[in-house]
């Protein structure tokens, strides 16, 4: 049996144990998924991989569990850094849920200097892009509590408005520090900043931040409810400073959340949306969203390493310049999805070219469930000689055995 055999027959038989404990046949499990019951028996005895993302989410969703808990995921080991990010998000967390701006926090009115607390943001939206999650997260909590007591003061509104923000940037430092639940937390208190505030710009950032926290539970229906909330949001807004790059990124982020239900089709007419607006506003920084042409392909890059065409995906990164967009976090996922479009096309060796470089960015996000699967992939068809003492390292950090 090879190696990506027996990582299949590992995949399929805790879906089976899933299935059988809630005590379902072959038949309803697949029904619930929205898939052939062939297709899950054949997934179940290791015949076929649940390599398509929105497969493996939809058996998931089927057995009511996260994703990670059927593909074996190995468990981090306790570092230091890990014991350091996981305080780092708690105490996050907590800042999160005291910065109610329904409650007044005490020792408002000794607020912190806003222009301190708009440098300090700025490092930490630094720190969050160069993939720097442990020192973002050390530095997050402090930083909340003080826009929150600045929000109780006389500059009250440019107080929301950086409380939108940061709160905007915890979300996906606590999603990327390996906790999605928690992302949604937060993204939700930047929805009341936001709505508080009243500008239309940012309740489009801040459905934007519940959407991709929903995406992150696997939750693609709630990602959409919330991106059309936001658009709706946004209104005449778009036409504002960094509002057509909001709209932007709210379509990229409808027609991801289209694809992840299998919705191909219905995802192409907000994604040409997107292309157009990108066309328009070039290579933006606005709101560092880093919105443009460059990371419209990025998004349909990652679409397409998704779904049924991972071909397309490697067509597209290969007239891509991912250094046009001046963020880690964004040249990172580049990489990861284009290695793993590369590793279900077969191109194993430019794959874990493509895989390493991404490990170099960003090795607190290699831990995701598609790209140790993608690795497991290459595991499974590698042979002794060149690169193997690379994926064999990479395999390692990752806690991937064979």
């Amino acid at each position: 049996m090879s190696r990506r055999t027996s990582v299949d027959a590992a995949i399929g038989q805790r879906i089976r144990e899933r299935r059988e404990l809630a005590g379902w046949s072959v038949r309803h499990a697949a029904d619930r998924a929205g898939i052939a019951a062939s297709t899950w028996s054949r997934i179940e005895h290791g015949r076929i991989s649940a390599d398509n993302r929105s497969t493996l989410a939809a058996i998931a969703q089927a057995l009511r569990c996260p994703a990670a808990d059927l593909t074996a995921l190995p468990t981090d080991p306790v570092t230091r850094d890990r014991a350091e990010t996981g305080g780092a998000v708690y105490e996050t967390l907590r800042a999160t849920i005291e910065a109610d701006l329904d409650c007044r926090p005490d020792g408002s009115a000794g607020c912190d200097p806003l222009a301190g607390l708009r440098r300090e943001l700025d490092l930490v939206r630094d720190l969050r892009a160069r993939c720097e999650y442990v020192s973002a997260a050390s530095r997050l909590p402090a930083l909340i509590r003080g826009l929150h007591r600045a929000a109780f003061g006389p500059e009250r509104e440019p107080a929301l408005r950086a409380l939108v923000v940061v709160l905007d940037t915890a979300s996906f430092v606590v999603r990327y520090a390996g906790h999605p639940g928690s992302a949604c937390l937060v993204a939700d208190r930047a929805q009341q900043a936001a709505e508080a505030c009243g500008d239309p710009v940012l309740l489009g950032l801040a459905a934007w931040s519940r959407a991709h926290a929903a995406l992150g539970m696997g939750l693609p229906p709630r990602a959409r409810q919330l991106v059309e909330r936001g658009m709706s949001d946004l209104g005449a807004g778009v036409g504002a400073p960094a509002g057509p790059e909001m709209h932007g990124q709210l379509l990229l982020t409808l027609a991801y959340a289209l694809a992840s239900q299998g919705r191909t089709a219905d995802a192409a007419e907000p994604l040409a949306e997107a292309t157009a607006i990108a066309h328009r506003t070039g290579e933006s920084g606005a709101l560092r969203l880093m919105f443009g042409p460059t990371n419209t392909n990025f998004w349909r890059i990652a679409m397409a390493a998704n779904g049924e065409n991972p071909a397309y995906a490697v067509d597209i990164a290969r007239t891509t310049q991912p250094q046009l967009v001046r963020s880690v976090s964004r040249q990172f996922a580049f990489y990861a999805d284009t290695g793993r479009a590369l590793v279900r096309t077969g191109s194993d060796r430019e794959a874990l070219r493509m895989l390493l470089a991404a490990e170099r960015l960003g090795p607190q996000r290699m831990r995701s469930p598609m790209i140790v699967d993608a690795v497991r992939d290459l595991l499974g068809r590698s042979r002794r000689g060149t690169g193997w003492t690379e994926l064999r390292g990479l395999c390692e950090r990752l806690g991937i055995g064979g």
